[in-house]
Formats: structure tokens, sequence, C-alpha cells
């Protein structure tokens, strides 16, 4: 730890350089030494700031493999160990992951420690900013004014990978510009460390609305992370709703441009519109600009369908598969999510092609559509409770190929008499559905390993094939680095932020609760947003979604709604297991979803004698750190 902190104080110093250099600088600076005038300028001090910007993605070293469990995404972290999904791919691929899914992980586990250190190379380059920008003004090379701008940017972005930290592991060093690098520990209080963070957050709402660049945070940006570290550290959601009432009145995005709800939901997740109006914050990824994709979406490069020869996008890994308990939460009775839990249930399942061949499963050559050799089609009554359903080419289903034998196939798909919100299918690959315009899915060909992982793909992250070669990285040995950034913070989240607040503040106002839910639920509602066959007007799968009739009744109620309405807009974005334990419920409601999980062949193989206990609530402090601090940073547990 101590000699992590001096070498990324030079390897900051080094960004700074690289994007200052001259002839005049190669004259007066002898090979293998640092000149720090160069960083006492403006330009040097914003270039260490952009060198901290830089680790919102996680990502510090395009290849060394660290990004994909690093990334602030957390997609392992937070949906994965959230259980909306498993880690996929097959069971000997990166098996450090493997334990974090069962809640199995110990103090040595690689993939723990690569999240710590990048965290925390993050907070080293924001003190590193502070620093320098005091020794800038000193100089007199800048105002206190820029001074201020500065150094405000950089607690705020110290403040977040504080909270990131304290997220993950809760006994955690607090490190600032004043901390003797041998001297750092993370024995103080808890109070105490929350009270730092919650100090540098505040001063990033000290920051303009319009920052003038759209990776840069601004005030907005600053005051809906300092609600999240309020209600996440203190339960303080008096304090954070009226953050977020002034980010819904007054809030723009760090360029000035206005902030909402996008018209459809799915268009949110579309690359063309990771600025979009619905993302108040993205963080930025970039491709074919000469890096050789270190600058785009590296930690979420694994998770893109393994199919290959261009039949799905990105051909590999496979990784980050949705569970089918996640799946089954998007049923719907009345438009409404179903009561108690009850989704998980049999006769409530989103039906699934398991076990069943990838790929065309029926014989051109004959009116009988076979599964494997096994005749499926009864012509008495055709594809009848089997599963199947047959489309022509123009997408209308329900052809008949003994009546209209050409251009006809057969696709799985879902029971089309129980409807699912129109959601799932921006969230999930799956069986005889359109995933974007790649065709449709076609099975376990899209997928690594379905005995291992299931039948399902992630989608929301994953491009058109239109969008190949304009905004992914070209050359490299996946297209799967992308520049679709991560939206770190959307308005619906702020909309549920606000409803949670609600519920949970000294004085209640579930009516105003139910408000907010029924806002997102009726952008979801929106059906010229809705997934449509190759036709482009037939509704791909038996959509249903309405707004709650009535306020709730009571908190309990409402609570329910808030559990269900995050996962259903929010999964697969990294937050569930956060959510779960900010809310207390995480030892409940994961082991309810283990024992559903379970009951699957899959899901059986996945999980086996996993179990949450109390100590899952956070991540063991990595072995590695304990060490290099001879022992003044101690264990969490």
């Amino acid at each position: 730890m101590k000699k992590r902190n001096i070498l990324i104080t030079i390897s900051i110093a080094a960004i700074g350089i690289a994007n200052s250099c001259s002839s005049d600088f190669l004259e007066v600076t002898p090979n293998g030494s640092l000149d720090q005038t160069v960083l006492i300028s403006e330009k040097g001090v914003d270039n260490l700031l952009i060198g901290a910007y830089s680790l919102l993605d996680g990502v510090s070293n395009s290849g060394s493999g660290d990004q994909w469990d690093a990334t602030n995404t957390n997609w392992l972290w937070g949906s994965v160990r959230g259980l909306e999904a498993n880690k996929g791919s097959d069971a000997g691929d990166q098996p450090e992951m493997n334990p974090v899914q069962t809640f199995s992980e110990t103090a040595t586990n690689g993939k723990i420690n690569n999240k710590w250190r990048m965290l925390y190379e993050g907070i080293a380059r924001c003190n590193s900013t502070i620093q320098f920008a005091k020794m800038t003004l000193d100089a007199g090379q800048i105002t206190q004014e820029q001074y201020d701008n500065f150094v405000n940017q950089a607690r705020v972005l110290r403040g977040f990978y504080h909270f990131e930290a304290w997220r993950f592991w809760e006994k955690i060093p607090y490190v600032d510009e004043t901390v003797d690098p041998y001297e750092v520990t993370n024995t103080e209080s808890q109070e105490t460390i929350k009270a730092k963070i919650i100090a540098d957050l505040t001063a990033g709402t000290s920051l303009a609305l319009d920052m003038g660049q759209i990776g840069r945070w601004n005030k907005t940006v600053s005051q809906v992370m300092l609600a999240k570290a309020q209600m996440q550290m203190n339960k303080d959601y008096d304090a954070a709703i009226a953050l977020l009432k002034d980010v819904e009145l007054n809030g723009k995005k760090p360029n000035g441009d206005p902030i909402g709800l996008a018209p459809t939901y799915g268009e949110i997740f579309d690359i063309a519109n990771r600025n979009g109006v619905e993302s108040i914050y993205t963080v930025q990824y970039s491709v074919n600009d000469g890096s050789g994709g270190s600058n785009a979406g590296g930690g979420e490069v694994l998770n893109f369908p393994y199919k290959g020869n261009n039949g799905s996008p990105g051909g590999c890994c496979g990784f980050f598969i949705p569970n089918q308990e996640y799946v089954n939460t998007f049923r719907t009775q009345g438009g409404l999510p179903l009561p108690n839990f009850t989704f998980d249930t049999p006769a409530n399942a989103v039906k699934n092609d398991q076990g069943v061949p990838g790929g065309s499963i029926w014989d051109p050559t004959s009116k009988y559509a076979v599964n494997q050799g096994v005749t499926v089609y009864n012509p008495a009554e055709p594809f009848k409770d089997l599963g199947y359903v047959c489309i022509d080419t123009n997408g209308i289903r329900g052809k008949n190929p003994l009546t209209s034998p050409a251009n006809w196939e057969l696709r799985w798909t879902e029971d089309e008499s129980q409807p699912v919100d129109p959601r799932l299918d921006w969230s999930v690959g799956r069986r005889g559905i359109p995933f974007w315009d790649w065709g449709v899915h076609t099975g376990g060909d899209w997928i690594r390993d379905q005995s291992y992982s299931g039948p399902f793909s992630a989608k929301k992250q994953v491009y058109k094939k239109s969008q190949q070669g304009q905004f992914t990285e070209v050359g490299n040995w996946t297209s799967g680095w992308t520049s679709n950034g991560y939206r770190m913070i959307r308005y619906a989240d702020v909309l549920l932020m606000i409803a949670e607040c609600d519920i949970f503040k000294a004085t209640p106002d579930l009516a105003e609760a139910t408000d907010y839910i029924n806002r997102v639920r009726h952008r979801a509602a929106n059906a010229a947003g809705f997934v449509k066959e190759s036709d482009n007007t037939t509704n791909a799968a038996t959509y249903e979604i309405a707004e709650y009739p009535a306020a709730f009744a009571n908190e309990d109620e409402a609570f329910y709604a808030l559990q269900i309405e995050r996962k259903l807009e929010l999964g697969l974005e990294g937050h569930r297991y956060f959510d779960l334990n900010r809310w207390g419920k995480t030892v409940e409601e994961l082991n309810r979803v283990l024992n559903y999980q379970k009951t699957l062949t899959w899901g059986n193989a996945l999980y086996g004698s996993a179990v949450v206990g109390p100590e899952d609530v956070t991540y063991p402090v990595p072995q590695r750190q304990i060490d290099l601090s001879n022992g003044k940073i101690v264990q969490n547990r």
C-alpha cells in the first residue's frame, strides 16, 4: 500500500506530462526524472484532474485483466452478487469470480484486491490534483476561483471513490492529501469516516450547473451522489430528499443540457443516446481514437453473446447471464407486478428454452417441425402447448406450414397467454424475441455453456449490428470494446430515490411515493417503445403494464412496490446488492432467491450449497492490503 501510493503519484504526474509535452520541456528535463514545474500550471493541474476522472470507468491499464473486476459498472459486485445474474461463461473461466456469486469469497481473492487497488488509485489521483493545485495557486499560476474549481472537482471525486469503497468494505481507510502514506489505517470510527466522505461529496455541490463538458461533475451530479451517500451510509432520507427535489426542479447535465425521462425505455441503452436526456451522468467511453480500445468499455468487454461468425454482437465471451428469478420478476397481473414474490411459483415463471438446441429447430424438407429427430408438430392441433410459434418472413405469427408451406419458420416463444412488463425484452435476450437489429435470439447458440449459466443473455450494454465499427473498436480481439458509456446516474433512479425517501423519511408521504413510482411506470408503458417483431408493428411478446391505481395503503405495501420497481427499471445496472444492503434485506432476500434458483437444474449447479449470512453484507478487506500495511489495515469481519 505504501509503495503503491508513491508509484501512483508518479504515474499521475506522467499523465500530465503526456498531455503537455513540448520541445522546451524535453530540453530541460533529464531522462528518468520529473520536473514538477510542468504540473504547476493551469494545464498541468487540469491534466492531473483528468487522470482522476479517467478512473471512473475502473480501468487504468488496458489489457491487464483487472478492469473486469474493477469496473464501476459493478456488474459482478452489484448484479451478480445481487443475484439478478450469474457470472456466465463456463465454470473454468475467471474462476475467482465463482466464489463471489456463491458468497464464499475469502480475503485472498484477487478480484477483490483489484477493486480495492483501483479505488485507492483514484483517491491518490484526486489527492495529487489537490496538492498541485495548491502549489500552482501559491505560484500565482491560477486564480482562487480556478483553484476552488479544481479542488471541488477533485474532492467530490475523492468522496465518490471513498463512498464506493465504503459500500464494499465499510471499514476503510480515509486518505486525503494530508495523510502520511506510511500511517494509513482503517481503524478510525465509522462516524468519522462517513463524515469525511459526506464533506468531500458536499464540496461538489459548490460546482456550477454548467461545467462546459459532458464528462465533468457538476452541482447536479454531486447532489445526487451526496443524496445516495446520505441514504446508504446514514439513512438520512430527509437530507437526501431535499437534494433530490432540487435536482428534479433545477438539475442539468454537466454541459448544461436538460435532464428528464427519455420518452421510451429501450432508447436509453442505445449507444447513440449514451448522453441522452435520461442520463444525468454517463461515464464516457470512446473507440477508434488511437488508444487500441483502452478508452472503451473494457470493464464490460467479456459480457457479450458467445456466438461467432458475426452472428451475434461481440462474439465473446458469454459472461453476465440474467438469472431466471430476475426474469420472472417481470410477470404482470392486471399490468402490475405479482404480489408477495408469487412470480417465482411454477405457474408464473417465464418460459425458457433451457436444454433446447440453439439455432434452427425445424426441418425445411418436411412439413413437420422436428427437435433432435422428434416430431413436435401435430397437424391436428398445430403447435398447441409446445412452446413454439410459426412466423412467416414478414414476422406474421400463426402461419400454418401445411396451408402456407413457403416462407415460414418455427421459433421458440414464451407462453403468450401470460403477460410481462415490456422492460423485460430491453433488459434480457431470450429465444424468439428480436435482439436489437441482430435478428431473433436463437437460444443456446448465443450462450457459451447453457448447461452452466442458463438460457438468457444480457442486453442493455449491447450495440446494434448497424453500429458495429462506428461505436466499436476496429481491429481488437473482440468488438465488445464499445463506446456505450455507463449510465452511472439515470433520471429514473432519481425519481425512485425520491419515492424511497418518501417511504422512509421522518414523516412518510405514501401518496407522493406512489406518484413517483407511477411516473417511472408511465414511461415504461409507452407502447411506441415496446420490442417489435421484424414487421416493426407487432409486439414481440404480450406486454402489459399499468400504474398503481391508488396511493399505497401502508409502508409495507409501498416498500414492496419500490423493491420490485428498482429491480425492473434498474436491473443489470449494478445496483441490486447495494440496494438490499441499504434496506437491510440482503440476507433475507438473497436466500429467498438462492432457494428458488436451486430448484432449477442449472441454478443448483451454479449455487449448490451457497447460503447468505450476516457477514456477506460486505466483502472482506483484501489480505494483500493488510500485508502491505504491516497490519495497520485490519480485517473487517
